[in-house]
């Protein structure tokens, strides 16, 4: 997955608000209702067999006792994008999201007074699809929000990064099976297909650098562990279990080799 990151500086005329203005230049990103980002550029075409492999996964972990939107952290009564537990997989790697991450001109609430602000900033974080052209999709972004200001503000942007992500081809045979035996025989399931959104652009590095090569990404994220959070946590058993489903993985590379 890939992310455009972007500082938006809006100054308002006399006769609009800098909040209001902002709200405005966001809605021609996003649908605020629906969470849909409305530039074509900013998105990509599902691969065929998505939707059925996000299918399957699901299913997978219904059958194995677990629960599978458990791995977004809600509140009760919060109702998730998508349409269903799939859905919603597939939109964690191949839907466009928008994010405000930070925001300048706006005072802490008991500070503020009744009065208006010269000027607001806000930070956007664009997660784009992998196989989206991040220069394609930052060219969208300096368009639309250029464009016929509202109210004749005068609005700024400042594009700070636009990386590309990788989408993983299908595995090899070989691979397929050996991923296959080390996920039952380490885990119980069957292996489940789900992208996952972040910018780790050395992966795509690899994979343009040797194009032949299998690329197996690993990491330990089982439940709680807070990756890159306060409180960060291993789960000890399931690094074990990757370590010996790598060693499955390897011993079939291995023989292969041989």
């Amino acid at each position: 997955m890939s992310s455009t990151g972007t500082k938006l500086d809006q100054r308002a005329s006399s006769e609009a608000q800098t909040l209001a203005v902002v709200r405005q230049l966001l809605d021609r990103i996003e649908d605020a209702a629906t969470g849909e980002i409305l530039l074509p550029e900013l998105r990509a075409p599902l691969p065929a067999g998505t939707r059925e492999r996000a299918e399957a996964m699901v299913a997978a972990v219904a059958s194995a006792g677990g629960t599978p939107d458990a791995q977004w952290p809600t509140v009760p009564g919060l109702a998730l994008l998508g349409r269903d537990a799939a859905d919603r997989a597939v939109r964690t790697s191949w839907a466009p999201t928008l994010a405000v991450t930070g925001a300048d001109g706006l005072p802490p609430t008991a500070e503020a007074g009744n009065v208006l602000r010269p000027s607001t900033s806000v930070k956007l974080a664009i997660r784009i699809p992998p196989t989206c052209g991040p220069d394609r999709a930052m060219a969208a972004l300096i368009g639309v929000l250029g464009a016929d200001p509202p109210h004749g503000a005068v609005v700024g942007f400042e594009p700070e990064a636009a990386a590309g992500g990788w989408a993983a081809p299908e595995p090899a045979p070989w691979l397929a099976e050996a991923l296959e035996v080390a996920s039952r025989n380490c885990f119980g399931p069957p292996p489940g297909v789900l992208g996952e959104g972040g910018t780790i652009p050395f992966v795509g590095w690899l994979a343009e650098r040797f194009p032949e090569a299998e690329l197996v990404v690993t990491g330990v994220l089982g439940p709680g562990s807070n990756a890159h959070g306060p409180d960060e946590m291993l789960e000890l058993s399931m690094a074990e279990r990757l370590t010996a489903a790598l060693a499955v993985v390897l011993d079939a590379h291995a023989a292969r080799a041989g």
